[in-house]
């Protein structure tokens, strides 16, 4: 455990830097979008491209694990608004909590956190989880929050919106373009080479402190406050149940014949157990939903993640690379 703890507590200080920076004012808020920004435009595409062209292409794109997760996507999404329903929560908020329960921080916080005690091997099934929340999950979750606006139409165009959000969003393509340097065995060098490695390495500690500055000026500009009980058990589904529901569906596929490893197994099952991805407090506000309920949600998965996280990694015996 003490080996876990010393990769993990270093993560989740540097998010609470961010929060703290934020709340003291040291960041001003309309320097946290800027700061968003260049971790997701440049930073993390780096960081991306270069697994992707240091991953084979089955391990990026690996039909087994991506059907699993798909089925695990939709249960979440559909478990966490079939619990959330109710005269206080409409399906608007229902469905942007369930975006929170369902989907991981995966890109911010996961990859760097994952590579760090697993290796690089992890990157592999990591992506497979990124591509399906970015297109599926955040898709129907979103067209799902729209389907009484204008009788119906509120969906469809909330729906083709999001996919162009995500065919817009530079991760996939990053990945996409990693990958096709992989297939044709192009290896960068020289200066390009310096570049995309220097904003590579920045894309950990930035996205880190990101996240918590995101978090506290989600908090400041929540619309509404919202009862413990009406976000405390979606961060808790999404700490605990999420990566349950992982872990059966991977262990049932295997159990099947499914080409997956326990390696797979077990990363998929570490990046469900991650806290909710941070940038979900912003869609919510973008669509007009409980921002301050999914904002919750978000800082109380991502405080006791710490702990959920780090247990569910000594349970499964993962010794971090010196």
């Amino acid at each position: 455990m003490q080996a876990i703890l010393a990769v993990t507590i270093p993560f989740f200080a540097l998010v609470l830097c961010g929060w703290l920076a934020a709340w003291r004012g040291v960041l001003p808020d309309s320097a946290i979008p800027g700061l968003n920004a260049f971790v997701l435009y440049f930073a993390l595409p780096c960081m991306l491209f270069r697994f992707g062209m240091n991953t084979p292409l089955l391990e990026l794109l690996n039909p087994a694990l991506l059907a699993v997760y798909v089925v695990c996507a939709l249960l979440m999404v559909f478990a966490a608004i079939a619990f959330s329903l109710s005269d206080r929560v409409h399906l608007k908020d229902a469905a942007f909590g369930a975006l929170v329960a369902a989907f991981p921080n995966t890109g911010f916080m996961g990859v760097p956190l994952l590579v760090a005690l697993l290796g690089p091997a992890a990157a592999g099934p990591m992506i497979c989880t990124i591509l399906v929340d970015l297109f599926l999950t955040t898709s129907l979750c979103i067209a799902l929050a729209q389907v009484h606006d204008a009788a119906g139409q509120g969906a469809r165009v909330a729906l083709l919106r999001a996919l162009r959000g995500a065919l817009s969003n530079p991760l996939p393509w990053s990945i996409a373009a990693g990958a096709l340097f992989s297939v044709a065995g192009i290896q960068l060098s020289g200066p390009p080479e310096v570049v995309v490695r220097m904003l590579a390495d920045a894309a950990s500690p930035v996205a880190l402190f990101t996240i918590g500055a995101v978090l506290c000026r989600a908090g400041r500009h929540a619309h509404t406050r919202t009862p413990v009980a009406l976000y405390l058990p979606v961060a808790l589904m999404k700490l605990f149940l999420h990566p349950l529901l992982a872990f059966a569906l991977m262990a049932g596929a295997v159990a099947l014949g499914a080409p997956l490893t326990g390696f797979q197994v077990m990363v998929v099952t570490l990046t469900a157990a991650l806290p909710s991805a941070s940038n979900v407090a912003m869609l919510a506000e973008r669509y007009g939903a409980d921002n301050g309920r999914v904002t919750r949600i978000i800082m109380s998965s991502t405080v006791l993640a710490f702990a959920s996280f780090s247990l569910l990694a000594w349970a499964f015996g993962v010794q971090p690379r010196a």
